[in-house]
């Protein structure tokens, strides 16, 4: 009997890029493009069954077994640190972390930095790296406007193209690290499930996109 791999693929356009690779190196379900509103869709002969979850929550699958592989960005690996392994990048999805702030921002080492981020984690690892104290404020959405109504100094955010940030006065100052989406494994499921999650990684690598 096949043995069967749940994967874990996160909603959304990255999600839909994700599963083309998928199906490209033979793991294909075509009842995942039926336009429904299933959220699990399998293939016993190719030995796959996906669900589609929110893409902050692939990780939390993955590592408590509910899923044996997933695909998750840098940026949530970074930031809630999971017990799984981090098997291949697939260059898709690709950003950066930034800080950025109001464009005559000028800082004042003397004083404490006040940072606005969804991603307190990665911050704080990076600030400290410079020996900068700082004070995160943890916001959930909108976080550009943090800097102009005063609420804080600069931001940690996720940058694509940047037009987010010219719109609202706002520029980038440093990069902290890229970001792309990640194939992760669940640790148990790598030890009893190896040669298929080996068939689907080699899979993935073969369509994984050049720089």
């Amino acid at each position: 009997m096949k043995t069967m791999l749940n994967v874990a693929l996160p909603k959304g356009r990255l999600g839909e890029k994700v599963y083309s690779m998928f199906a490209t190196a033979g793991f294909e379900c075509p009842s995942i493009l039926e336009p429904n509103r299933k959220l699990i869709f399998e293939n016993e002969d190719a030995g796959v069954r996906y669900f589609w979850v929110k893409p902050s929550d692939v990780a939390i699958y993955v590592e408590r077994g509910a899923a044996d592989i997933g695909v998750a960005g840098k940026d949530i690996l970074l930031e809630y640190a999971p017990d799984v392994f981090e098997l291949l990048d697939l260059n898709v999805g690709r950003c950066r972390m930034a800080v950025a702030a109001k464009k005559d921002f000028r800082d004042n080492p003397e004083r404490t930095l006040r940072v606005a981020t969804k991603f307190a984690r990665i911050a704080r690892t990076y600030y400290a790296g410079l020996g900068r104290d700082i004070d995160i404020i943890h916001l959930n959405g909108s976080i550009e406007i943090a800097p102009i109504l005063g609420l804080s100094d600069v931001i940690v955010d996720i940058v694509e193209t940047g037009k987010t940030l010219l719109e609202n006065d706002l520029e980038p100052l440093e990069t902290i690290v890229p970001i792309s989406a990640r194939l992760i494994a669940n640790k148990a499921s790598f030890r009893f499930k190896s040669a298929a999650i080996e068939a689907v990684a080699q899979g993935l690598k073969a369509q994984v996109p050049a720089e």
